[in-house]
């Protein structure tokens, strides 16, 4: 879940706006990391799960189209996304739209289109305003490609993931050359910034709390299964961290059961997930439907993290 402003744009818009913002460069070789699916992801705050979908939705609709770049820092070319003209003409309308849009600017109603700018994305600029259009000088959401500041709920989930693995490796004082590369890995898939990055793993080794191989490789397939399925580039690495950490096929046959089980949930949880499907129907969260998911929260003993996975199961499934 993204708070703030952007929480109130779909998926969809988002990462118009991204795209449009980040033009393909005309040579034939190279291409920015914000245009592949970790870069995307990352900037429109969503989990890298839900980003296929909308890309395919895109593309279906003659808006994307799909080439093979080098990527810098990557080790082969991968799949970059970027704008057709008729994508770039609806992108175009979105964000003359939302440049329109009237905010508080310290005390003062401008449009966002006179904010100062800078070096800054479009996205950048709208994480800093919160759902009553008040410009905050600090980001609301931060993506996960930055440095720092407060991810959204969704991306906090990845951040865990990465600190129990650092924790895991921190156990014997140093991280080994294979732990380093399955890290790499990890957040390479994720699109994290590596300053952030180097905040979990000084986190981690400052509480250690070392989870067994097997809970972290659990998480993994947890987060991996959020829409039912497993991608390409996940069972790559789910086959990198079992040869890494001695799964065997029968733990992983079991743990991967486990995972794609239904779980049983109470009534109370029931009418949660209940409220919040009928709240995500339009893939937009009001700020009076979170106020009143947040209340049924408290009374229903629901936390953040739940409610964050319940967001992420249930956003394709009700597409």
């Amino acid at each position: 879940m993204v708070d703030g402003y952007l929480g109130k744009l779909t998926t969809e818009h988002r990462m118009l706006i991204h795209l449009f913002d980040n033009k393909l460069p005309n040579n034939q070789w190279e291409a920015p990391v914000a245009l592949t699916q970790a870069g995307i992801s990352a900037a429109v705050h969503v989990q890298r799960k839900h980003v296929p979908r909308t890309l395919k939705r895109l593309e279906k609709s003659g808006e994307i189209e799909i080439t093979n770049r080098h990527v810098p820092g990557a080790k082969q070319r991968r799949k970059v996304y970027s704008l057709t003209p008729n994508g770039r003409i609806r992108a175009k309308l979105l964000v003359d739209q939302t440049l329109t849009i009237a905010v508080s600017y310290f005390g003062k109603t401008v449009e966002i289109k006179e904010i100062p700018r800078a070096e800054k994305r479009l996205l950048e600029i709208l994480s800093h305003i919160d759902e009553n259009l008040v410009y905050q000088e600090l980001p609301i959401v931060s993506s996960i490609a930055q440095p720092s500041g407060k991810a959204s709920l969704d991306a906090q989930g990845s951040e865990e993931l990465v600190k129990r693995m650092f924790a895991r490796a921190w156990e014997d004082g140093v991280i080994t050359y294979d732990e380093h590369q399955l890290i790499s890995e990890v957040v390479e898939f994720l699109g994290m910034h590596p300053e952030r990055v180097k905040r979990l793993s000084e986190d981690a080794r400052g509480a250690i709390d070392i989870s067994p191989p097997e809970d972290i490789y659990f998480e993994m397939l947890s987060q991996a299964l959020i829409d039912d399925k497993l991608v390409e580039d996940e069972i790559t690495l789910l086959e990198t961290f079992r040869g890494a950490y001695g799964i065997t096929d029968e733990t992983h046959e079991k743990l991967l059961n486990l995972a794609i089980q239904e779980p049983v949930y109470s009534e109370s949880v029931n009418t949660y997930i209940k409220t919040l499907k009928t709240a995500l129907s339009d893939d937009v969260i009001t700020k009076d439907e979170e106020a009143m998911l947040a209340t049924l929260r408290k009374s229903l003993d629901i936390s953040d993290k739940q409610h964050a996975s319940f967001v992420a199961k249930f956003r394709d499934s009700i597409k």
